[in-house]
């Protein structure tokens, strides 16, 4: 055993000077990261949980509540539009993200079959149509020709599929092997078989990522529903906190002498609220990050 010991410690390689500085200058940096994302995390949260009076009197960050208060999240609890943009939201991401996950399946499987004609050039030609596009006016014109403007579908089927999504399922798929494919014909499966019984169970880290790339797209969407939607019940939640932030609309949420006091601590209040079910969604799909996107990188 004091022979295995001994062998084991003399294979053992000694890191370089160069790799432990890189390490220390890694730490550093990384720590300074998470200090610089942190602390307005940290003061939007704080200053959420203040009285409207103290933290207008207050100068500089907040490390912790000013007289702590829930007057900003009853406010919000109040306040129509912020509950009408929740379930518009949700049905966004849910809809939108079933929707997205189904036909970028069907997809990448189609263009990862060695056998499909000119497979090649559709891959081409997708590509192609991710680093350039029609623009902002034809992409309004041909969703208002359509029918779908001033609907909350103008939101979901224009954006039905991801370019950069579909490459990564399609490399995920590729990855699979043939042989996998050829024994499922043998016992006489179709495509539709091979489809969701084979490929759909050996690519759930990448349907992961996908899932949650697609999710956090609808969720933090707010631009085309600018473009589209004109009525206020039909307002995602990003496009609601985008009119209370950059245009101070609180009008619906404060009544009274102390409406600007109240306002400034609403604004924060509306951001935790916006944010924190991504927050709480993230942890439990981030293990599946590094393996969803990395399959099919390196092929032995």
């Amino acid at each position: 055993m004091k022979a295995k010991e001994a062998v084991v410690k003399k294979t053992k390689m000694k890191a370089s000077f160069g790799s432990k500085l890189f390490d220390v200058c890694n730490v550093i940096f990384m720590a300074s990261l998470i200090v610089i994302i942190m602390i307005p995390l940290i003061h939007v949260v704080c200053a959420s949980f203040s009285s409207p009076s103290s933290y207008v009197r207050h100068e500089g960050l907040l490390f912790y509540p000013l007289d702590f208060c829930m007057d900003a999240y009853k406010a919000v609890a109040k306040n129509k539009n912020i509950i009408t943009g929740y379930m518009n939201t949700i049905f966004i991401v849910v809809v939108g993200t079933t929707l997205n996950v189904l036909i970028t399946l069907i997809a990448a499987y189609c263009l990862s079959r060695k056998n499909v004609m000119w497979s090649g050039i559709m891959m081409m030609g997708i590509v192609f149509s991710m680093y350039f596009s029609g623009g902002m006016i034809p992409f309004y014109l041909v969703v208002k020709g359509v029918g779908l403007n001033n609907s909350i579908w103008s939101l979901i089927i224009p954006t039905a599929i991801s370019t950069y999504n579909l490459i990564i399922m399609r490399t995920a798929m590729v990855s699979v092997p043939d042989s996998l494919e050829e024994s499922a014909k043998l016992d006489g499966a179709n495509q539709w078989t091979i489809l969701w019984k084979i490929m759909v169970p050996l690519v759930k880290p990448t349907i992961a990522v996908i899932c949650l790339y697609y999710a956090v797209t609808h969720w933090n969407s707010w631009f085309n529903a600018m473009l589209f939607i004109r009525n206020k019940s039909g307002y995602p939640l990003q496009l609601v906190l985008r009119e209370i932030l950059l245009q101070n609309d609180t009008s619906a949420m404060t009544a009274g002498a102390d409406d600007y006091l109240i306002s400034e601590t609403i604004q924060f209040a509306t951001i935790v609220v916006a944010t924190l079910p991504i927050l709480t969604i993230y942890p439990f799909i981030q293990k599946y990050f590094v393996k969803g996107v990395m399959i099919g990188a390196v092929k032995g």
